[in-house]
């Protein structure tokens, strides 16, 4: 595993996957606040149109569903996403890149922290885009059905900030979306951090080691 930290290496890197003339697929990953949004999109962002994100919060359960089984207060853990259905997404993904005979556009949902929902079909991967970047927490999680992922993906990153960092701007985030500063720090210290001690431990697993977000 490479510790590296420079953004125009990340973006020559990306640029590289995305020239091999098959999809390809970065996975950035990291504890809760590390940063992986940000750098996912200003990733995408460099690259144009030959790549797009898809990220694994998309396939968080609905708050109803979270409430039917008793993990709403949980949520953000391994078991209150669709791991099946990501793991599948992944793997359609791969095989529907500009290299394949009669791929197709595949939807991906994505998650709206406005609503604390995800919505279906709402990011559209085109056959011809030849770099998918999908970004979350347990994209290294040695448990099934997370497990599949790490052979379904080219290169992982992960996002390793000094700890006051990423807890300021999970802090932050959450006061961003509603909370009070008493919540935010409950969540943050609490089920988060939880989290996010399972996440640190899965680090040894992914390529580069990016000590700032």
């Amino acid at each position: 595993m490479t510790d590296r930290t420079d953004l125009d290496h990340l973006i020559s890197r990306a640029q590289a996957l995305a020239a091999t003339g098959s999809r390809r697929l970065v996975g950035i990953c990291g504890a809760p606040g590390a940063g992986k949004s940000t750098l996912a999109e200003r990733l995408v962002a460099a690259l144009g149109g030959r790549a797009v994100l898809v990220g694994m919060d998309g396939f968080h359960l609905s708050q109803r569903e979270l409430r039917r089984l008793g993990r709403e207060q949980r949520k953000g853990a391994p078991d209150t996403f669709d791991a099946s259905g990501y793991v599948d997404l992944i793997r359609r993904l791969r095989r529907n890149g500009p290299e394949q005979a009669h791929a197709e556009t595949i939807y991906a949902p994505e998650f709206c922290r406005e609503i604390e929902e995800p919505i279906a079909c709402a990011v559209p991967v085109a056959p011809e885009v030849p770099l998918v970047v999908t970004e979350g927490n347990y994209l290294l999680l040695p448990d099934h059905p997370w497990s599949a992922l790490r052979a379904l993906l080219d290169d992982v990153w992960f996002l390793a900030p000094d700890e006051s960092i990423r807890l300021a701007r999970l802090i932050e985030r959450h006061r961003r979306h509603g909370r009070s500063e008493a919540e935010a720090q409950d969540r943050a210290h609490g089920s988060d951090q939880a989290n996010a001690v399972r996440i640190q431990a899965t680090a040894d697993r992914a390529d580069l080691m990016l000590r700032e977000a």
